[in-house]
């Protein structure tokens, strides 16, 4: 709780002490003296801002429209009630800055993961400096309890890492030798030494920390409505209550009572509710999405979230893992499978491709270099060489194509030993974790789906076979993503949106031109592209972030259709005499307070789910 929240709470129970003396005390003019200075101690602050509003021309801004109501009141000699609206008033203030404090809260604490020193290793040990002072394939040390100051490669020692701040996952992450580590993740228990691979400003905790210093800049269309709305709904309500208060009296008489009808409206007429509880909403929406590692870098994106119809994803690396796994070895009868893999394994010996490192991955034994000879690698095509003795050719169709092939529909390698047709070794992109579940729900939800890929059609085909998407285009170039995003958007129900989720340099035209894009961590351009990251590359959290999308959406608007209707209500019982100043209050406080209670739903939602 802050100085100013503190300070207005002594304010309100002091003023609170004065109403009760005032019921204690027998003595007219005596208990007057107690309701005023019951006022003016919650009162004055109001008052000096509704005098600045007048100078300023902001004069139909709430705290004039109280400070009016409240001093009409007492001049027609309704004092309780007017310290009642100043009063209540005040704790509607403070409840709205607490709750407006409370919901923040989850997003500055996403400012945390700021680092604020590096140790950086020396010939003469290591020393702390500021992080924007470290430079590329600097060493630097992390001890225990401390924060990864920047993006880095682990080049000597083990330890458990906190990454719950970057991802939302309470499970603490194994690191050793060779490990890639993200700034924003705190070191829990080993000494290690750390080759920085980007530089401060580039790193991942800047990167997160822009995207929360931006995350509330953009507004939805409700809150916009909010601020259109007040600007034009208040004076219209201001000029009835003048009506009210000196026009209708000259007709029907008793400009007392009319009068106390006026400051019904003029406190009925505080847009407070809808100014607060709205935005509200949406700050709990995006709060509790970064509790759950979903950064989303505008409300406005909740509300185009919420109505999504078709999805689109990229494959690999989104759909799939983005890592080739060897799955079948299928030989010949000349030749064991052992035997093939180990020649295939051999063949691959000095190779960087994903395919070839997943052959040796499997094999995993020794590789005696000195058995290869001959080596010769044939871009586009594949491996020929010398091994054991044996003449061994491994790769795709073209470089076996003086044989009679079998048609594989997954990725596969050829193999050919000393002339012979050998057998194939098959592989398949891992799919990620969730994406069955992901595609299901989607589908379950009455929203359609659809992959954009470069990969040959019967990868595609397979992979859509098994997930059950309703829609696949193969074997696109960049642009060719766009091309058929764009006549998926074209074909898209009036009112509804598309989105796209992808985590390559490749998808981030199709991010930017998605009404909304997603984007895994760590890739720069499509996390520049997209308008929500999901920080620990979970596909699932899609689930989750349009949940909390259509909540958010919901208490947004009963929240507006619950203020507009009371308050209108309110008006015309009004007009006919059958409300009262406590009335008045209650569709001002009353209103705002059940209104913020109703807003906190989409923190609380977001936690559960």
């Amino acid at each position: 709780m802050n100085k100013a929240l503190k300070k207005d709470i002594q304010k309100i129970l002091i003023s609170v002490i004065f109403v009760i003396a005032s019921y204690l005390v027998s003595n007219a003019e005596l208990k007057t003296v107690f309701l005023i200075f019951a006022y003016l101690v919650v009162g004055v602050e109001i008052l000096i801002k509704a005098c600045k509003s007048l100078i300023n021309g902001g004069f139909l801004d709430e705290n004039f429209l109280m400070g009016i109501a409240s001093i009409g009141a007492f001049f027609i000699g309704e004092q309780i009630e007017a310290v009642a609206v100043i009063l209540f008033y005040k704790i509607g203030v403070a409840f709205e800055d607490y709750s407006i404090n409370r919901s923040r809260k989850s997003i500055k604490e996403a400012m945390s993961i700021a680092p604020d020193y590096a140790n950086l290793k020396t010939s003469d040990g290591s020393k702390k400096v500021d992080p924007n002072d470290v430079k590329l394939g600097d060493i630097i040390v992390i001890k225990p309890g401390e924060k990864v100051p920047l993006d880095g490669i682990i080049i000597k020692g083990n330890s458990t890492l906190d990454t719950s701040a970057l991802t939302g996952e309470s499970l603490p992450l194994e690191v050793g030798k060779d490990t890639q580590i993200l700034s924003g993740s705190v070191n829990i228990n080993g000494l290690l030494e750390v080759k920085v691979t980007s530089e401060f400003e580039t790193s991942t905790v800047s990167k997160i920390l822009e995207l929360v210093e931006d995350a509330t800049s953009k507004k939805s269309s409700q809150e916009k409505f909010i601020t259109k709305f007040a600007k034009i709904y208040t004076p219209i309500v201001v000029g009835l209550a003048l009506i009210i208060a000196f026009v209708v009296p000259m007709f029907v008489g008793d400009f007392k009572e009319w009068i106390y009808k006026a400051l019904i409206f003029l406190v009925v007429s505080c847009p407070c509710a809808l100014v607060v509880s709205v935005p509200l909403s949406f700050f709990g929406g995006i709060g509790g999405a970064s509790k759950k590692g979903i950064l989303v870098k505008g409300s406005n994106y909740l509300q185009v979230l919420a109505k999504v119809k078709n999805f689109v994803f990229d494959k690999t690396g989104t759909l799939t893992k983005g890592n080739f796994v060897l799955k079948d070895v299928v030989n010949e009868s000349f030749i064991d499978k052992d035997e093939l893999l180990k020649l295939s394994a051999y063949a691959q010996a000095h190779s960087t491709h994903p395919i070839g490192l997943s052959i040796i991955n499997t094999y995993n034994e020794k590789i005696d270099e000195k058995a290869v000879t001959n080596l010769e690698e044939i871009p586009g095509f594949g491996i020929k060489a010398t091994i054991f003795g044996k003449n061994v050719k491994i790769g795709n169709k073209k470089l076996l194509s003086e044989f009679d092939l079998p048609e594989i529909t997954q990725t596969a390698s050829f193999v050919a030993v000393d002339g012979k047709f050998a057998g194939y070794l098959t592989f398949e992109d891992e799919l990620r974790d969730g994406s069955a579940q992901l595609i299901k729900w989607l589908k379950d939800s009455g929203i359609k789906t659809a992959m954009l890929t470069g990969d040959r059609s019967k990868v595609a085909k397979n992979i859509q076979e098994k997930l059950g998407i309703d829609e696949v285009f193969a074997e696109l170039l960049p642009a060719d993503k766009l091309t058929n995003l764009e006549k998926i958007i074209a074909k898209k129900s009036k009112n509804s949106t598309v989105a796209y989720i992808g985590d390559g340099i490749n998808d981030a035209p199709v991010l930017a031109r998605a009404d909304v894009g997603f984007s895994m961590l760590g890739t720069d351009a499509a996390m520049e592209a997209s308008d929500i990251v999901i920080m620990d590359n979970d596909i699932s959290k899609i689930k989750t972030a349009m949940l909390i999308a259509k909540k958010t959406i919901s208490i947004a608007s009963q929240n507006i259709v619950f203020a507009i209707g009371v308050k209108v209500l309110v008006m015309i019982l009004a007009i006919f005499g059958l409300a009262n100043i406590w009335m008045a209050i209650f569709a001002d406080v009353g209103v705002t307070i059940l209104a913020i209670l109703n807003s906190f739903r989409t923190f609380s939602y977001a936690k559960k789910l």
